[in-house]
């Protein structure tokens, strides 16, 4: 008979234990790898409920855009509006009259003593002669002023400040100083042109100042209703978040990265219409500044105020969502 033989048993293998961390849940790297992930999550997830909608989205971002770019487009304005006070220089020159009898000579003394005035920017020259000639041109009396025995005409300096003087009441002291030379009769300058240019541009300020509040109410409003849309048809799974012991700032982050993206894309929609309306208006307003013989170019936003508007789009995106998400999560308790 053939003895049975026993199975032998494998032996058991030791468990290899596993390193444990000191600190419970993971040291510093571990839950800052945490973080980051549960950010990602929520922005791309967030993003994704957006693109899931796509016909609410873009009705949303829609609205949003076209209120940005209203303030964007009333902000440019006032800009354009001030570079044309640039070209100011060649408006708010002083005419100065001579006296009849200070001659040419006397007159470019006097020019070289004004020259050293630091808020004069230059001082043109117009002689007895080179006036009459250019009166004859510009009035059509050629007849009349050949029958006149003499020149009327006296020397006229033209005095241009310097950029630093376009404001009336530095204008206006600049007058007065130039009126006390001895060989100067008169003095003029358009200065109520220059005021109203000045109250205009004040106006459109304070106007664009006003209406640029008044939008971003309306884009907080806005995100905000939308985000709290966004809750209502979430609700059960925040309540049941809450069972869990999910706390308010877990729940709120999905939703914030929703307002963050509204807000953004708002933004980058405004750009591209602020940005198309600009193109549709630059032509024509090329050509009306070479009528004119002009070198006022209209300005777009720059890189730096491109980056601002979207930047303060989102940041009004995700303020108008943590007002709304503030005060709902504290009225939306588990039953």
């Amino acid at each position: 008979m053939k003895r049975a033989v026993k199975p032998v048993k494998p032996k058991p293998q030791l468990r290899q234990e596993i390193p444990q961390n000191k600190i419970a849940g993971g040291d510093f790297f571990d839950k800052l790898h945490a973080y980051r992930d549960l950010h990602a999550h929520a922005l791309f997830s967030s993003l994704g409920r957006l693109v899931d909608k796509p016909f609410t989205t873009a009705l949303t971002v829609g609205v949003l855009a076209i209120s940005i770019a209203l303030a964007a487009c009333f902000y440019l304005l006032v800009e354009n509006l001030e570079q044309l006070t640039g070209t100011i220089e060649s408006s708010n020159q002083i005419s100065l009259f001579l006296k009849d009898a200070v001659t040419e000579a006397e007159a470019r003394r006097l020019v070289e003593k004004i020259s050293k005035n630091h808020e004069i920017a230059e001082i043109k020259l117009i002689g007895k002669a080179q006036a009459l000639t250019e009166f004859k041109a510009n009035s059509g009396l050629d007849a009349a002023l050949d029958a006149l025995e003499g020149n009327p005409l006296p020397v006229v300096l033209e005095v241009l400040p310097t950029p630093a003087q376009s404001n009336v009441d530095a204008l206006k002291r600049l007058q007065q100083a130039l009126l006390q030379y001895p060989e100067v009769d008169e003095a003029q300058m358009d200065m109520q042109w220059l005021e109203r240019m000045q109250s205009i541009i004040r106006l459109a300020e304070q106007a664009t100042e006003s209406i640029s509040i008044l939008l971003g109410l309306g884009v907080l409003f806005i995100t905000g209703n939308t985000i709290r849309l966004e809750l209502h048809n979430r609700r059960e799974e925040v309540v049941i978040a809450k069972l869990v012991g999910a706390t308010n700032r877990f729940i709120q982050r999905p939703f914030l990265y929703g307002g963050f993206w509204i807000g953004f894309l708002s933004g980058v929609a405004a750009w591209f219409i602020v940005t198309a309306i600009m193109l549709l208006l630059w032509r024509s307003v090329e050509n009306l500044s070479l009528l004119y013989e002009g070198s006022f170019h209209l300005r777009f936003l720059d890189y730096g105020e491109s980056v601002f508007l979207v930047l303060l789009s989102s940041g009004l995106g995700v303020a108008g969502s943590w007002a709304v998400l503030a005060y709902q999560l504290r009225q939306l308790r588990p039953e």
